[in-house]
């Protein structure tokens, strides 16, 4: 289409002065325009404005198609902002999008801060947790906040987990004549009155978790089903685990696997015949603020794997039989990894024979740990694994 319908405005606390001549005419013409009541507001739209229903719905606008027809967005509306839901719904010619500065940009340009060097989280519809995989000493990190109160409920919520030492900086109004900054520690931050937009941190605290693989076994609730750290770190090197691919994590436990397969940027589907470990993995998943990665599934393989979206790895920490192994053969794509573990001779020969059969690597792995035995020390050895990995 050489008139798109549909023109995404990112609009910044400076109003109208702040938005280009394209935008302005876009306003001008449109017959309805879509924002918050606040960037109503601050477009001085009245008569044909019709503020967002909550929660959010893309098809307000749709409704609107073919018609002259804008959207106001604070800043940037591809960045945690309304831009990409409605394209997605769109075709390309269909709308045209003029972005301001967002406010992540906003707050680094006014503390000096790289924008690249920052970590940027939308904390406004979302658990703190998603803060976990971040927190390390010295990090920056700008949060987008929902209020004042959401502002005093994030410093208390470091302050309890050990980064109270942290700087906290509250921004609000940013671009606009109203534009504050306030400088505080985390743990002594009191509720401000107005409109707080993000808050701006400088973690000083304990050590972050690590981005190695094998994760200490006390960071999980388990109840002692769960694939041990060095073993662990053995089954995700042979996993691979790149940034937007999808794992099923096939008797998953703990779910330990599939926590640090998300947090390599990965989704995982934590498949758990038994309720209760189920509710531990949804635990770990929530504590590690990757629940909105982790989809659990109560079931037992082959029959919960039905209808499930494709994976890139498998994962099988036990419990495999040849009658599992050939519907989950069955229902991967060409290239698809998979790692699975043995800990019994029947398991073990069943991988002897699937190496024979489908190739791959074959690996037995025997661990020991230092141990008291009377006034001396010995060794303490684990149960062998066997791991075989193997591309479809």
């Amino acid at each position: 289409m050489a008139d798109p319908w549909l023109t995404i405005i990112g609009i910044g606390e400076d109003g109208l002065a702040g938005l280009s001549e394209a935008s302005r005419k876009a306003l001008a013409r449109a017959e309805t325009v879509f924002g918050g009541e606040r960037h109503l507001a601050l477009a001085g739209i009245t008569d044909r404005g019709r503020p967002w229903p909550v929660p959010f719905d893309a098809d307000v606008v749709l409704d609107c198609r073919g018609r002259p027809t804008a959207v106001l967005a604070s800043g940037d509306p591809f960045w945690h902002g309304a831009g990409a839901s409605l394209a997605e719904r769109l075709e390309a010619g269909e709308w045209i999008a003029h972005s301001a500065p967002s406010t992540f940009s906003l707050a680094a340009a006014r503390l000096g801060w790289r924008v690249e060097s920052c970590i940027c989280v939308a904390l406004h519809a979302a658990p703190f947790e998603r803060l976990v995989p971040h927190l390390a000493d010295g990090a920056r990190i700008i949060c987008l906040v929902r209020d004042g109160k959401a502002a005093s409920d994030l410093a208390s919520w470091l302050t309890e987990r050990g980064w109270g030492a942290s700087a906290f900086r509250t921004l609000s109004a940013l671009g606009g004549q109203r534009e504050r900054i306030r400088s505080h520690q985390a743990d002594a931050y009191a509720a401000e009155p107005g409109d707080l937009v993000a808050v701006a941190l400088e973690a000083r605290g304990p050590n972050g978790i690590p981005r190695s693989s094998g994760l200490a076994d006390d960071l999980f609730l388990h109840d002692g089903q769960i694939t041990k750290r060095p073993i662990r770190a053995l089954a995700l090197s042979a996993l691979a685990p790149r940034p937007g691919e999808r794992l099923w994590d096939i008797g998953a436990g703990s779910g330990s696997i599939s926590v640090e397969w998300a947090l390599c940027g990965g989704a995982a589907i934590a498949i758990e015949a038994r309720e209760d470990r189920a509710a531990n993995i949804r635990s770990n998943a929530a504590a590690f603020g990757l629940a909105h990665r982790i989809a659990v599934i109560v079931g037992a393989a082959p029959g919960a794997t039905a209808g499930l979206e494709t994976p890139d790895a498998v994962f099988i920490g036990g419990g495999l039989d040849a009658a599992m192994f050939d519907a989950v053969w069955s229902q991967i794509a060409q290239g698809t990894r998979l790692v699975a573990h043995a800990v019994t001779l029947e398991t073990e020969t069943l991988l002897v024979e699937l190496n024979q059969r489908h190739g791959g690597e074959l690996m037995r792995v025997e661990i020991a740990h230092a141990g008291p035995l009377g006034r001396y020390r010995s060794w303490d050895a684990a149960r062998p694994i066997v791991q075989w990995s193997v591309a479809r």
